[in-house]
């Protein structure tokens, strides 16, 4: 087996497939990445853990067909530090042998018949935009948990119902729903599955600013979501286990009327909260007092440091005082992509909404929502 293919080509498509490689795998060999040259001039790169899988697919100049299966991250590191000319690798006997320029390179190889085979891609459901694929996703994903002892908070849950796609995901302080716009295959389809967090939040970034669009498979079309999801772009491949889609009935916890309506400046909110939130201790909140026009943000107190800070605000309703957890504030004011965040509050020790700031008169349904809990205040 050998094949010739431009440095920058190969160290991108090798670097995606060696996302999916696990940091500590089981067996030896789910370390390796899979190269296969087929007879048609094509390079195919991929990984697979038993979870998660990759897969590349590369048109080649030059090249025998063959198979070897060599250390994932040892490769990537390479040609990601290689010159920038041609790259060859030759399988000789038990050793792949990377050229590039004057650069040599000699890998040990892995006995592929030890390699698990990648499953098949699921039956195609639809299709959406990259970009809005990987912006939805990043709004979303920031609200699932890390902690794996509860896995169906670290997943992101999808509500598919005709041409809408909804996401949704929580770690119990926070929720996060974002609605988008997709092509079925069938109209009226209808699924519901829930997806590692991280690895879809992954996969949406490295599909995304292609400009191409994005395809969703699913493993068991308008069942209950068990199974597996496929996601495929320009040539790129990536499979993942669903996990059981227990999840919260989120829609009862977003509130529909509120008491208080306040609009600020992104940009100056979040310079006012990362200042204010220096003095913070871990798990201690940002206070906001909003009245008038005015938003005043505190944090500390009396016996350490403290710290005080006004803006201005376009504020609506009866005045109110709550506080928040200051990451996960910062978090969803990161994630509205608007230059004006909206935040709506029923009562201090109630969910508040925080959106992206709109004309008051316009009634549309906001695509995304960011529900945050406040931090009860001691009297």
């Amino acid at each position: 087996m050998m094949f010739r293919i431009d440095r920058d080509v190969l160290a991108e498509a090798v670097a995606w497939t060696a996302r999916s490689l696990p940091a500590r795998p089981s067996v030896p060999v789910l370390a390796g990445m899979r190269l296969e040259v087929t007879e048609d001039q094509r390079l195919k790169l991929s990984g697979f853990d038993y979870e998660v899988s990759a897969e590349v697919t590369l048109d080649l100049q030059t090249g025998e067909a063959g198979v070897v299966l060599v250390s994932g991250k040892l490769l990537a590191e390479i040609t990601r530090a290689l010159p920038a000319q041609p790259v060859e690798l030759v399988v000789d006997g038990a050793k792949a042998v990377v050229t590039c320029g004057s650069a040599r390179f000699t890998l040990l190889t892995m006995p592929v018949e030890d390699y698990p085979s990648l499953p098949a891609m699921p039956p195609a459901a639809g299709r959406v935009g990259s970009d809005v694929f990987a912006s939805a996703v990043g709004q979303v994903a920031v609200a699932a948990g890390k902690d794996d002892t509860l896995p169906m908070l670290t997943g992101v849950r999808m509500e598919i119902d005709g041409d809408t796609v909804t996401l949704a995901a929580t770690d119990r302080y926070r929720l996060a729903v974002r609605e988008l716009k997709w092509q079925p295959e069938q109209p009226g389809f209808q699924a519901v599955a829930m997806i590692p967090g991280r690895t879809l939040a992954d996969t949406a970034k490295a599909l995304g600013g292609s400009g191409a669009e994005v395809e969703i498979a699913l493993s068991s079309a308008g069942g209950t979501g068990e199974g597996m999801i496929g996601f495929s772009s320009s040539g790129r491949r990536t499979t993942t286990r669903l996990l059981d889609p227990e999840f919260p009935k989120y829609r009862s916890l977003l509130p529909t009327e509120f008491s208080a309506r306040a609009d600020l400046s992104t940009g100056s909110f979040v310079e006012a909260v990362k200042r204010v939130a220096l003095v913070a201790e871990r798990n201690t909140p940002v206070r906001l007092a909003f009245r008038g026009g005015e938003v005043v943000l505190e944090a500390g107190s009396g016996d350490e440091a403290q710290a005080v800070e006004a803006l201005p605000v376009d504020f609506d309703g009866d005045e109110i005082n709550i506080a928040f957890n200051h990451q996960f504030l910062l978090e969803g004011l990161g994630a509205i992509d608007s230059d004006i965040a909206r935040l709506q509050f029923t009562t201090p020790t109630k969910p508040a909404i925080l959106t992206a700031g709109k004309p008051v008169d316009e009634g549309a349904n906001e695509d995304y929502r960011y529900l945050i809990m406040p931090i009860r205040l001691s009297s």
